[in-house]
């Protein structure tokens, strides 16, 4: 018996290691290289053991691959074969040229047991399409106008906060963060977070819990992208159970109160619930062209719920931690700290002293500085697609397969020479007018591109804007010793985060220094 037993072992060793051999096989076989691979992790040796963060893993195998002059490469997630683009015009082919061949981003969702995962971020296929149509109108540039002065009302509790921490260290990640959430939980459930009065609120808790890593979470958030089916048929809940019904019990008393008393507020929300009750935000028309029906075109409880959740998941955690490395260079770099501040007030006094709407779409030098902290540090280290139908790779004899994952590098272009000389260094001149128009398309990807693009980039940029300037309006900043540098990123996070955190010194803006820039902006005007 126990020979037998041994013997049965041996056999599915044997098996597994023969299906894992063959497996890593796979891009050998097509003639493409890959970096050096193991047989129980792949490619992802150092983000298993927790060696290395993913966002310097991706960056590494990017140069890697751009040493070696290759336009593109394979690697290994576990046994996963991915697709990893270099050349920028592959990368365009996929982004937006060919998209009709990587419409999806391969991205786990499952409606009936995981509601809130069922959002526009992670749709595929036609339900992406016309949830897509549905959504655009909320995020025109009138749409952000509109809820300018909801995201502005939440800068005194910003203000208040920072006067707090003035005679300690600043952890301005969790400033930022708080700011965000009060932001965003306003803003998509007309709701008051309080979060920086109170650092414990229930909308910080579960806004922390969302973004918790560990060896499970990572485990499950990585079988749900290589064997979606098969965790779909496990019924996996990558939202966690008690957040899922926070969120949900949210959006339906929200809804039904808003409903019942007609109320009406200058929010996301309201946006969402105008396409549940009249729906039609296409055109008769273009239900007409497009073939869809009346029941496609409504919009559900929770549809709704879902697309709240996933403006209040990216929106506070990317927006807060572009602002935070924002400040961090900018203490770092107190010469175009000075600068955006000055420019700050130079604006703003053309718009009667008042830093309106229109006022911060004037601040060049401000855009500038956010796109290049976007540049050095993405939030997003990567970008994922999914290859729906074969395609032959441009310039290429090589041929994906329908369901191939493809990634994105977006740290390690936004890092490479050759699109952005010294890359180490922060330099917001390298997004003037002049230098972004003679820069390759596809070499600045914060928000993704082509048809796929962050719909909510333009209220992520504007809620960062907003609190920048509140800050920077009333303090400076320096680096404060418990900062460790040179920074290094944590393994543990997808989102680009600092091990240790980010620690600042607040020192309040004196009166007399006030009175001096004022007198300098007059000088200026009069000569």
């Amino acid at each position: 018996m126990f020979q037998i037993t041994l013997l049965s072992v041996a056999t599915v060793i044997f098996l597994i290691w023969t299906w894992l051999k063959t497996r890593l096989n796979y891009w050998r076989r097509l003639g493409v290289k890959t970096p050096p691979y193991s047989l129980l992790f792949g490619n992802i040796k150092t983000l298993a053991l927790r060696q290395e963060s993913f966002a310097r893993h991706q960056q590494a195998m990017y140069e890697l691959s751009k040493s070696q002059r290759l336009s593109y490469a394979g690697y290994y997630l576990l046994w996963t074969p991915m697709f990893l683009p270099v050349d920028n015009d592959i990368i365009k082919s996929i982004m937006q040229v060919d998209f009709e061949h990587f419409i999806d981003r391969g991205m786990y969702s499952n409606e009936k047991v995981d509601p809130l995962s069922s959002h526009l971020f992670s749709l595929e296929g036609k339900k992406w399409k016309l949830l897509r149509n549905k959504l655009s109108p909320t995020f025109t540039s009138g749409k952000m106008k509109m809820m300018y002065e909801t995201i502005v009302n939440c800068t005194p509790g910003l203000l208040d906060a920072m006067d707090k921490e003035l005679v300690h260290a600043v952890d301005i990640k969790e400033i930022f963060a708080r700011f965000t959430t009060d932001v965003i939980g306003t803003c998509a459930f007309g709701l008051s977070c309080d979060s920086m009065r109170n650092p414990n609120s229930e909308f910080r808790i579960k806004g922390k819990e969302i973004f918790k890593s560990g060896i499970l979470e990572n485990l499950k958030q990585m079988m749900s992208y290589i064997m979606p089916e098969f965790s779909k048929l496990l019924g996996f809940k990558i939202v966690p159970e008690d957040v899922s019904k926070f969120f949900m019990e949210i959006v339906k008393d929200t809804v039904a109160y808003r409903e019942k008393h007609n109320t009406y507020r200058k929010d996301f929300m309201n946006l969402l619930i105008q396409l549940k009750n009249k729906g039609k935000l296409v055109d008769d028309q273009k239900l007409m062209e497009q073939n869809i029906t009346d029941s496609q075109n409504k919009i559900t409880m929770e549809e709704i719920a879902a697309q709240a959740f996933i403006f209040f998941e990216a929106g506070f955690e990317t927006s807060s931690t572009t602002m935070t490395f924002c400040f961090y260079e900018l203490a770092k770099n107190k010469s175009i700290q000075d600068r955006v501040r000055k420019e700050i007030r130079d604006v703003s006094s053309k718009y009667n002293g008042e830093v309106t709407y229109d006022a911060i779409m004037d601040m060049n030098y401000l855009d500038q500085v956010l796109n290049e902290t976007l540049r050095k540090y993405p939030p997003l280290p990567c970008l994922h697609r999914k290859c729906n139908k074969t395609y032959k790779v441009p310039g290429a004899d090589l041929i994906l397969e329908k369901g191939m994952r493809v990634t994105i590098p977006v740290i390690g272009i936004h890092h490479d020479p050759d699109y952005y000389p010294d890359p180490g260094k922060f330099d917001p001149d390298r997004f003037t007018e002049e230098n972004k128009r003679n820069r390759k398309q596809f070499t600045f990807l914060p928000f993704g591109d082509g048809p796929r693009i962050c719909i909510g980039a333009r209220f992520g940029i504007m809620q960062a804007k907003i609190g920048l300037i509140a800050v920077l309006l009333n303090y400076e900043v320096s680096i404060n010793a418990k900062t460790v540098e040179p920074l290094t990123f944590e393994p543990e996070s997808f989102i680009l985060t600092t091990k240790g955190g980010l620690w600042l010194n607040v020192e309040k803006l004196s009166s007399e220094k006030i009175f001096l820039m004022k007198q300098e902006e007059y000088t200026e005007i009069s000569g």
